[in-house]
């Protein structure tokens, strides 16, 4: 599987809902880092945050570009609320090796009606 294929396969997980078909997608020993909070390494921290993210709110990522170079793909997308944001993934034998998340977390939660963080 091609990264960009890996990429649009994370999207139809994402949009899902579904951790099991999004976590297929991960080499064991990923990271994602969303630009917010430290990083979260390995697999199963990075299920734990997707529980998490699909138990707080309705969820939805349009597409709206991506740009392929490599092993490394950028996702810009949208969501369901119109607010953009960035993806960075670099793709390693057809799995997430790394991951970044770029968007606005503060208009974000306002958006989806979720407490804000008081720290």
């Amino acid at each position: 599987m091609t990264p960009t294929e890996v990429v649009h396969r994370w999207i139809e997980a994402f949009n899902a809902c579904d951790v099991d078909a999004a976590m297929k997608l991960y080499a064991d020993d990923a990271s994602l880092h969303v630009v917010f909070a430290d990083a979260i390494d390995g697999k199963a921290g990075i299920r734990d945050i997707f529980e998490a993210y699909f138990a707080a709110g309705d969820l939805h990522c349009d597409a709206v570009k991506l740009h392929a170079a490599d092993d490394w793909i950028i996702l810009e997308w949208r969501d369901a609320n119109g607010l953009p944001g960035a993806n960075i993934y670099q793709v390693v034998d057809g799995r997430i090796v790394r991951q970044r998340n770029y968007f606005d977390q503060l208009t974000y939660l306002r958006k989806m009606g979720i407490p804000l963080p008081t720290e």
